[in-house]
C-alpha cells in the first residue's frame, strides 16, 4: 500500500509541471488538462518519493513535477514492477506500460546537477478507468479486476421534460443490473436530442463505464436519432449484440425487425442501445447479458478472446 504525494500537469510540453490539489483522471487519455496525455501508451508518469528523496540529499533543490512526472507517491520502488502491472486508487486503475525512458534532450535539472532520474526511475501508463484522485489517496496494487459498473441512458422527450411520472424502462435495466452483480455508476433521463445522447455517451466512456445502456429512440419516429448518436460516438462496432436481440425478439413479434438498435465500442465501454418498453428490455436485456460479461473483460485487458 501506498500513497499519493503529488499530482501535477502541464499545458504545454516542454515545460515543467505544477502541482494541483485534485485531478480528473480520463479512460485511455491521462489527467484531464496534461499535455502528455493522450491516445498512446505513456498517458501518465509514475516517480517514487524515496527515489526523489534521494536525489534531494545530494543537494538538489527539486520542486514536484520538475522531472515531467505525473503522480508522485510513497510505498512503491516503480521501477521493480514489471510490465503488465495493474494499480488502482479509488476508482481509478492504471497499467504499467513503460519502464524508463530514454533521454534525448538533457532537461534543465540535468543541466542543473548533472543527472536526472526519470530515465531510470520513472515509469508510465494507460488510464484503464476513470475517475478523481487527490493528493493523500491510497494507492495500491489491483489484486482483482476493474469492478462491473453500468450506467443506464434513458432517451425521452416526455421524461426529460417532467410528462411522465416513472421511467420504467430505466428501472427495468437497473432491476436486471444488479442482480447479475453490475454496480450502477449513474442514471440520466435525455431528450431525443442527438447532443445530449453524444455528449451523455462520451462523457460516461471518458470515465470507463464497462457497460452503457440506453433504452429508447431506435423506432422509425423522425425523433429516433438514438442509433446515430451511438454510431457517432463509437469507434468499433458489434453487430452480433444488436441482431441477436432482433433474432430473439423476432420469436415475440415480427415487428422487431423495425428496431434500428446498435451495439458497438468506445475505448474501454461497451454501448448497447436497447428498446423503450420495459417489457422489451427484459426480454432484450436478459436475452444478451449473460454473453457481455466476457466481452467486457475481453475489452478490459481481463480475459483472452
Amino acid at each position: 500500500m501506498g500513497k499519493i504525494n503529488a499530482i501535477c500537469i502541464s499545458e504545454k510540453r516542454g515545460t515543467a509541471k505544477k502541482l494541483i490539489d485534485l485531478a480528473t483522471f480520463i479512460t485511455e487519455h491521462g489527467i484531464d488538462g496534461d499535455a502528455h496525455a493522450g491516445d498512446w501508451h505513456r498517458q501518465i508518469s509514475f516517480l517514487g518519493q524515496a527515489e526523489i528523496d534521494a536525489f534531494k540529499a545530494r543537494g538538489a533543490q527539486v520542486a514536484a513535477g520538475a522531472f515531467g512526472e505525473n503522480i508522485i507517491a510513497e510505498g512503491f520502488t516503480f521501477k521493480e514492477l514489471p510490465i503488465g502491472t495493474r494499480l488502482k486508487c479509488g476508482d481509478v486503475f492504471f497499467e504499467i506500460t513503460q519502464i524508463g525512458k530514454e533521454c534525448h534532450s538533457h532537461c534543465a535539472i540535468y543541466k542543473q546537477v548533472g543527472d536526472c532520474i526519470m530515465p531510470r526511475e520513472g515509469v508510465f501508463a494507460r488510464v484503464l478507468h476513470g475517475g478523481k484522485i487527490k493528493i493523500g489517496d491510497d494507492l495500491e496494487l489491483a489484486k482483482e479486476n476493474i469492478p462491473l459498473d453500468a450506467a443506464i441512458i434513458t432517451v425521452s422527450d416526455r421524461g426529460f421534460h417532467g410528462l411522465r411520472d416513472e421511467d420504467t424502462s430505466g428501472d427495468k435495466c437497473e432491476e436486471i443490473l444488479s442482480k447479475t452483480g453490475y454496480k450502477i455508476f449513474s442514471r440520466t433521463i435525455v431528450p431525443d436530442v442527438k447532443k445530449f445522447i453524444v455528449d451523455k455517451l462520451i462523457d460516461l466512456a471518458d470515465a470507463g463505464v464497462a457497460l452503457i445502456l440506453t433504452t429508447g429512440g431506435t423506432g422509425f419516429s423522425i425523433r429516433d436519432i438514438t442509433p446515430e448518436a451511438t454510431l457517432e460516438v463509437c469507434t468499433r462496432l458489434a453487430p452480433g449484440i444488436s441482431e441477436a436481440m432482433r433474432n430473439f425478439s423476432m420469436q415475440v413479434t415480427k415487428r422487431a425487425m423495425l428496431s434500428r438498435a446498435v451495439a458497438g465500442i468506445r475505448k474501454r465501454s461497451l454501448i448497447v442501445n436497447l428498446p423503450g418498453s420495459p417489457k422489451a428490455v427484459d426480454e432484450c436485456l436478459n436475452f444478451v447479458l449473460p454473453q457481455l460479461q466476457h466481452g467486457i473483460e475481453i475489452l478490459r485487458g481481463e480475459a483472452d478472446s
